[in-house]
């Protein structure tokens, strides 16, 4: 899977994904680390990347936007958590969330929980 890492996450996240087999990104590497949400959401989309962060607007931004695309991943309450324990989190989860990811959506990890939004859109029955 490749992923964007937002500025509110260590850059460490992206080696320790790298290792995992997985592409993945810090902002500061594209000078986008203070840009706004439009500017990231785009070269996430742009590059088919799954915009990880713990800033909450990103998911309202999200959903403004009735795009299923990119798909975001939220932490919250980050920072009780080191990195390696934050990619162990992901890791272990992604088998639950790929599809879910892959169809646009935004995944939220709590601090007991998983919760899944998806932004797919409806199946509509052909008459």
């Amino acid at each position: 899977m490749n992923f964007l890492i937002d500025t509110c996450l260590p850059a460490t996240l992206v080696d320790y994904l790298r290792r995992a087999g997985h592409d993945a990104v810090h902002v500061r590497r594209y000078g986008i680390h203070k840009a706004e949400d439009e500017i990231v959401f785009d070269r996430a989309v742009e590059e088919a990347r799954v915009l990880v962060s713990a800033d909450t607007t990103f998911a309202t931004s999200l959903a403004v936007r009735h795009t299923p695309n990119p798909s975001v991943i939220i932490f919250r309450q980050p920072f009780a958590l080191r990195s390696e324990n934050l990619v162990k989190l992901l890791l272990d989860n992604l088998p639950n969330i790929t599809e879910p990811l892959n169809q646009g959506g935004i995944v939220f990890f709590e601090k007991s929980r998983l919760r899944i939004r998806s932004f797919r859109p409806p199946k509509v029955e052909k008459r």
